[in-house]
């Protein structure tokens, strides 16, 4: 295995178990690794570190353990087995499901595998690879859904064309891995709190479905009893269903893709076909906001795409967050919530929070936070990895 050396004094990071090695702290390497590679981490006095994959940028390594070999047979049937394992803790299982049989099964760094997302759908496990490593691994990753998950598992669906490094020069081509004999499905009917909703992992943003607002949307089942609802940004009406089955008196939706909002028609269809209180509209959402009159909705949800995937954005994410939540805010009725979500990693809860402060303030009017919020338990945050919690959102109430 290629030996990386790191500078002296630079290897404080990896004993504290965080899982990247920066370019920067990169003295010599002995050999010349291929993106993806497996290499081994030393520190400037020689002593073993870690080992991970190699990759071009400002992260030089990703690191996949600390005191084994990750070129070991069983690795990822150990790393597979550890990740379920811990969904089952939380009551997630691939093997007995209840009234939730989707979620995710590996989250990168939360799971001790950076750059890999492997999400459930009742069988079917959809694969992103984020990096060259991962994606170079993707068939030993196959090989060890099978052997975790036995007859349980129906097809894995590799979707990494959109996540995968493009520069370097990989074959993005998305397709099964693996599918069962019986299986030729793209697309299913899956449970969540005893929600049905219909997933199409071939054609869907991500992996078809955003698995991380699973607790948040129950919160929003628990408060839209007899309230007017709107849910901007709606996507496929995940937020939508559980406030019509929650009990509110209507539901409007709101989304620019025309595709998404026919997905959101059979959603709402699917678990209240007989009623009429719920409308999808294919709009601009801050358009529609902007434009509604003044206590229509008194229950709003704003959960926006991310506004900075990078912090050469960040300035002008925060300046759309400011004036996104100052039009809830301010149209939301007396009395009304607004449940507000930021899923950009560049802003941490601290600068959303001000954002959302800065908002209200703007409004004048009278608002307090009653709940914050943050990824379900799938989706894992590392003790000695913070960065990975990057979904967070706040709950108003205003006069």
């Amino acid at each position: 295995m290629i030996k990386v050396i790191l500078k002296k004094g630079r290897d404080s990071s990896l004993r504290r178990f965080h899982p990247w090695v920066f370019s920067g702290a990169v003295a010599t390497i002995q050999g010349t690794p291929a993106e993806g590679d497996m290499v081994a981490v030393y520190s400037a006095e020689g002593q073993y570190l870690a080992a991970g994959h190699y990759q071009v940028g400002s992260i030089a390594v990703r690191i996949l353990s600390f005191d084994g070999d990750p070129q070991d047979p069983g690795f990822w049937r150990v790393s597979i087995a550890r990740a379920v394992a811990m969904r089952q803790a939380v009551g997630l299982d691939c093997f007995n499901p209840s009234s939730t049989d989707c979620f995710r099964l590996v989250h990168g760094e939360g799971d001790g595998l950076p750059g890999l997302i492997v999400d459930w759908y009742d069988g079917v496990c959809v694969l992103q690879a984020h990096s060259v490593g991962m994606f170079r691994s993707k068939g030993r990753i196959c090989e060890a859904l099978k052997d975790v998950l036995g007859d349980n598992l129906k097809a894995v669906y590799d979707k990494s064309s959109g996540t995968a490094p493009f520069k370097a020069g990989l074959e993005l081509v998305d397709g099964y891995l693996y599918r069962r004999d019986d299986f030729r499905q793209s697309e299913t009917s899956v449970r969540e709190n005893g929600r049905r909703f219909l997933v199409n992992w071939e054609e869907g943003q991500k992996t078809g479905f955003f698995l991380d607002q699973r607790d948040n949307r129950a919160l929003v089942g628990k408060y839209a009893a007899g309230r007017r609802v709107l849910n901007l940004f709606c996507y496929t009406g995940g937020f939508s269903v559980y406030a019509l089955t929650g009990g509110a008196q209507s539901v409007d939706s709101v989304d620019s893709s025309a595709k998404a909002i026919a997905l959101a028609d059979r959603n709402l269809a699917l678990n209240a076909p007989q009623d009429g209180c719920w409308k999808n509209i294919c709009a601009d959402a801050i358009e529609y906001l902007g434009a509604c009159e003044e206590g229509k909705y008194d229950l709003i949800i704003v959960d926006p795409p991310a506004f900075a995937k990078h912090r050469d954005a960040l300035k002008n994410a925060l300046r759309a967050y400011q004036r996104l939540n100052a039009a809830a805010i301010a149209k939301v009725a007396p009395g009304g919530l607004v449940f507000t979500f930021s899923c950009s990693q560049v802003v941490d809860k601290i600068s959303f929070a001000n954002t959302v402060f800065s908002a209200a303030a703007q409004t004048g009017r009278r608002v307090r936070i009653i709940d914050r919020f943050c990824q379900g338990a799938d989706h894992p945050v590392s003790i000695y990895h913070p960065e990975g919690e990057y979904l967070k959102g706040l709950l108003l109430y205003v006069e």
